[in-house]
C-alpha cells in the first residue's frame, strides 16, 4: 500500500513540476521578438528557478530552527517549569535567529528575479 501511494505521490509531483517549467517557458518565449536568440528565456527561467529555490530552501531551514527550538523549549519546562521566563526569553530569540535565515532568503529571491547582478552580462 505504502509503495502504490509512492508512486502517486511521486507520478503528481512529476507532473506538478513539469507543468510549472513548461508555463514559464512558453510565457517567456511569447515576449521574444521573432529573430532573437533565446538567451532571454533561459536568464528569466533560470533566476525564477534559483530564486524559488532559495526561498524554498530558506523555508525548510528555518521552519526546522524553528520547531526544533519550540521541541527544546518545551522539553525544557516540562523538566524545569519554575524557569519558564528564562527558557522562554531565549527561545524567543533563537526563533527570531531562525526566522532570519527565511528573511534573508527572500532578499536573495528578490535580488535574483529584480536586481540580478548579472542582467548586464546577458541582456545586454
Amino acid at each position: 500500500m505504502a509503495h502504490k501511494f509512492g508512486k502517486v505521490v511521486l507520478t503528481a509531483f512529476a507532473a506538478v513540476i513539469t507543468l510549472l517549467v513548461s508555463n514559464s517557458l512558453v510565457f517567456a518565449a511569447e515576449s521574444i521578438p521573432a529573430g532573437e536568440s533565446y538567451i532571454k528565456v533561459i536568464f528569466a527561467f533560470g533566476a525564477m528557478l534559483g530564486a524559488g529555490l532559495a526561498i524554498g530552501l530558506g523555508a525548510i531551514g528555518a521552519g526546522a530552527g524553528i520547531g526544533n527550538a519550540a521541541n527544546g523549549a518545551c522539553q525544557a519546562v516540562g523538566r524545569n517549569p519554575g524557569v519558564q521566563g528564562k527558557i522562554m526569553t531565549v527561545m524567543l530569540v533563537g526563533m527570531a535567529m531562525a526566522e532570519s535565515v527565511a528573511i534573508y532568503a527572500l532578499v536573495v529571491a528578490l535580488v535574483l528575479l529584480y536586481a540580478n547582478p548579472y542582467m548586464r552580462f546577458f541582456l545586454g
